[in-house]
C-alpha cells in the first residue's frame, strides 16, 4: 500500500477524483487562502477581460482562459492562472510585491504536476522540484537568493526523503544523509561522499561561520565513523564502528576524554558491552562490563589517586544471579565486603555475611541476612577487637542479646 501523496508546499488544490464543483469550491479556498495573505487588500481579478471572482465558483463555470489578479490600490500583480471549462487547471503564477514568487502546474485532478518553482525578490530561484500527480520525485533543489545550492534532496516514487545533503551560504557542506545507493548526482557526487567507490568516503561538515563542526566517514552508505568538536576545535563526540562492535567516546571542552561506551550490534538493536568513565582529569573513575545477552557481569569504580575504590563481580544466572561488592579505602585497604541476590530490575537484596573493616584491616562490624534480605545478627567490635555488641535481629525487628 503506498503512503499517501506528501504536501506539496505552496497552492495545493483538490484532491483526486473530485468533479468540477469540487475543484471549483477547492479553488475558492485556496483563493480566500490567497487573499488573506496580501495583507487583506482589495483584489480585482479578469478572466478574458471580464471581471472574475474565484471565491464566486459561478463566474468561473464554464471558461478558459488566463485569469489574472491584480491589488486594487496598487496594481500590482498577484496572481496568474490558467482556467479550463471552469477548472483551475494548467500553469499557476503567484506574485509578492508585483514579483514572480511561486510557478506550478496543476493537472486535471488539481494536483501540482510537473516543475514547480520558487523565486527570490532579486528574481533568483530558491527551490525547484518535480512532481508527479502531486507528489515529488526525484531531486529537489533549494538554493540561496545569492545562487548558491543551498540543499538537495531526493525523493524516491514511493516512502519518505532517503538522502539529502545541504551546504552553507559559503558553499561548505553542513549536513548529509546517504541513501543504499548513490541518488543526488548530478546535483551531488553522494557515490563518492557516501563511500560507494573506493572504500570508506572523508567528510567534514561546518557551520554558517564556517568553523568545522563534524567530520564523517561512510562505506556503501552507512556512516562507520563520526566526530564532532566544540568551538575551540577540540572534540566533542567521537562514533565508530568496527565490525558488529560500536564505539562512543565523550570529551570534555578541554579534549579530555569523559566517557566511552561500547555496543554489540545485533540485528537492528545494539546491546551495552562495556562503558568507562573518567575524571576532569582523564583517570578512570568507573567501569562497567555487560555479557552479550546485556547482563552486568562487572561494575569497578576508582579513587582520583587511581586506586580501587569498589569492585562488584556478578555470577550466576536467572533468580540465582548473585553480586558480591568489595569496598575500598583510598589507601588501597579493604573497607567493606557483601553479597546480594539481583533481584528484578537491578534491586539487590542482602544475603549472607557483611563485613565492614577499618583502615587498619581490622573488623569493625558484621550483619547476617537470610535469604529475603532481612538482618539476623549484628556484632560490632572497637578499634582494639574488642567486642562492643551482639545481638539477634527478631521477624519483627525487635533486638536480643544473642546468646549460644
Amino acid at each position: 500500500m503506498n503512503p499517501p501523496p506528501r504536501a506539496a508546499p505552496g497552492w495545493l488544490a483538490a484532491s483526486a477524483g473530485a468533479g468540477a464543483a469540487a475543484l471549483r469550491a477547492a479553488a475558492a479556498v485556496l483563493w480566500l487562502l490567497f487573499a488573506a495573505g496580501t495583507a487583506h487588500a482589495a483584489i480585482d481579478c479578469e478572466l478574458n477581460d471580464r471581471k472574475a471572482d474565484p471565491s464566486d465558483g459561478s463566474s468561473t463555470a464554464g471558461k478558459t482562459g488566463l485569469m489574472r489578479c491584480k491589488e486594487r490600490e496598487t496594481g500590482e500583480l498577484q496572481r496568474e492562472q490558467q482556467i479550463q471549462n471552469g477548472v483551475f487547471m494548467g500553469l499557476a503564477r503567484f506574485y509578492e510585491k508585483g514579483k514572480l514568487a511561486r510557478e506550478h502546474t496543476l493537472n486535471a485532478k488539481g494536483h501540482i504536476h510537473g516543475l514547480a518553482r520558487e523565486f527570490a525578490p532579486n528574481g533568483q530561484v530558491v527551490r525547484e522540484a518535480v512532481y508527479d500527480d502531486g507528489q515529488e520525485q526525484g531531486l529537489v533543489r533549494s538554493f540561496y537568493p545569492g545562487g548558491q545550492l543551498r540543499r538537495v534532496t531526493f525523493y524516491p516514487a514511493v516512502g519518505t526523503d532517503r538522502a539529502f545533503v545541504e551546504f552553507t551560504e559559503r558553499g561548505q557542506m553542513s549536513a548529509l544523509r546517504c541513501g543504499e545507493t548513490p541518488m543526488l548526482a548530478p546535483a551531488v557526487d553522494d557515490a563518492r561522499l557516501c563511500g560507494f567507490i573506493s572504500g570508506p568516503s572523508q567528510v567534514e561538515l561546518f557551520d554558517a561561520g564556517g568553523i568545522l563542526r563534524s567530520r564523517l566517514s561512510y562505506l556503501s552508505g552507512k556512516r562507520v565513523r563520526s566526530q564532532s568538536f566544540y568551538d575551540n576545535g577540540k572534540p566533542s563526540v567521537q562514533d565508530e564502528i568496527v565490525g558488529s562492535q560500536r564505539t562512543e567516546r565523550q570529551f570534555s571542552s578541554e579534549g579530555v576524554k569523559r566517557r566511552e561506551t561500547v555496543w554489540l550490534l545485533v540485528e537492528r538493536s545494539a546491546v551495552r558491552q562495556r562503558e568507562q568513565e573518567f575524571s576532569e582529569k582523564g583517570t578512570l573513575i568507573r567501569d562497567q562490563r555487560w555479557n552479550p545477552a546485556g547482563e552486568p557481569i562487572g561494575d569497578d569504580s576508582y579513587h582520583l589517586n587511581g586506586r580501587p575504590r569498589s569492585k562488584s563481580v556478578y555470577r550466576g544466572s536467572g533468580n540465582a544471579r548473585t553480586v558480591e561488592i568489595t569496598e575500598f579505602y583510598e589507601s588501597g585497604q579493604r573497607a567493606a565486603h557483601g553479597r546480594y541476590l539481583v533481584a528484578g530490575r537491578g534491586r539487590q537484596v542482602p544475603v549472607g555475611t557483611h563485613r565492614r573493616f577499618s583502615e587498619k584491616g581490622n573488623l569493625l562490624a558484621e550483619s547476617s541476612f537470610d535469604a529475603k534480605g532481612r538482618v539476623t545478627r549484628e556484632r560490632s567490635w572497637d578499634e582494639n577487637g574488642e567486642l562492643q555488641h551482639d545481638e539477634h535481629v527478631l521477624e519483627d525487628g525487635s533486638r536480643k542479646a544473642y546468646t549460644q
